[in-house]
């Protein structure tokens, strides 16, 4: 009796690329990526058909393009879903996940349409869920820290953005502001997808953080002689991170407020003790620095530590309201 086992595509090539098939399973994995895009129409064709190798289905979220972006997509074998004014890469992000979703996606793997992801990544990317050890895969460009090719005021700016983001999510991701990622599909409702630029990216970790997610890291290449930006990277960086810290007052305050205020109002209540420790014993009188710092430390403290609290609630209020 002859058994056929049927795989997709990409399970096919993922096994190719790891040299060893008896290691994965054979259970086929619809592969589906999602790129979102916008006035792309000098690199999206080449990036459809190269993706197209790595996957089953290719959804190109073209979000208000105003140049040839859908019609070269679409010409090149992309499922294409045109936004009819540009609505931010969160929007169009949610819709590429809806869409995969209805395609029978099992993994979603999200790419930058500029060209600076390399497609043949994929498989390496996707390994880890099909493994079942993952539920997302972020790809780092500094996992190794072998990336030279980084500019240095890119890598400054990358750090910053990585402790603040890693404070708000908790976790601890290498390069929190990567593109190139994969999902398992049932991570979709996982995500807000609210934040309108590149800062979605931390939002995404944030989301997957709080949630308990199971992610990994695997390392990826770039190139950044095609980046096509045309924000500033100081204006980028500063809007990004201006995000993460209004995320970290709602989602973690009780930890960024509440106890740095109680630290402070306990520093000012110290000082108070022994303001009064030292008039009582040797009538030492109350210096006028000192005493208003006291009386500073325990206000702020105060405020902090009940604003945490307020925000707190807030977001327990909110999550309750998204959840029902």
């Amino acid at each position: 009796m002859n058994i056929e086992v049927h795989m997709s595509k990409s399970t096919q090539i993922i096994q190719e690329e790891q040299g060893d098939p008896g290691i994965r399973s054979a259970t086929p994995q619809n592969i589906t990526v999602v790129l979102p895009a916008f006035n792309e129409e000098v690199s999206i064709g080449s990036i459809v058909l190269l993706t197209k190798h790595y996957c089953d289905n290719v959804i190109v979220v073209d979000d208000g393009s105003s140049d040839r972006t859908a019609t070269i997509a679409r010409r090149a074998g992309a499922h294409v879903i045109v936004h009819e004014v540009n609505r931010g890469k969160g929007a169009a992000l949610k819709t590429g996940f809806a869409a995969a979703a209805d395609l029978g996606a099992d993994i979603i793997v999200t790419m930058d349409s500029d060209g600076q992801h390399n497609p043949s990544d994929i498989p390496k990317l996707v390994a880890p869920i099909i493994d079942g050890y993952a539920e997302m895969v972020n790809g780092s460009r500094y996992l190794t820290h072998q990336d030279k090719n980084t500019p240095i005021y890119r890598r400054f700016g990358q750090t910053i953005l990585d402790t603040a983001t890693k404070m708000n999510s908790g976790l601890k991701i290498t390069d929190s502001q990567s593109g190139f990622r994969a999902f398992s599909a049932s991570t979709k409702k996982v995500f807000r997808f609210n934040a309108r630029g590149m800062a979605i990216e931390s939002e995404m970790l944030a989301d997957a953080g709080r949630s308990g997610l199971r992610i990994t890291e695997v390392e990826i290449g770039v190139r950044y002689d095609v980046d096509g930006s045309t924000m500033s990277p100081i204006k980028h960086g500063l809007g990004v991170l201006v995000m993460v810290l209004k995320d970290v007052e709602f989602n973690r305050p009780l930890y960024y407020f509440t106890a740095p205020g109680v630290l402070l109002w306990g520093g000012g209540l110290t000082m108070g003790v022994s303001f009064l420790h030292n008039y009582n014993a040797v009538g030492q009188g109350l210096n006028f620095g000192p005493t208003i710092l006291m009386i500073l430390l325990i206000i702020v403290g105060t405020f902090m530590a009940l604003t945490g609290v307020l925000l707190h609630s807030m977001s327990a209020v909110a999550r309750k309201t998204e959840a029902a």
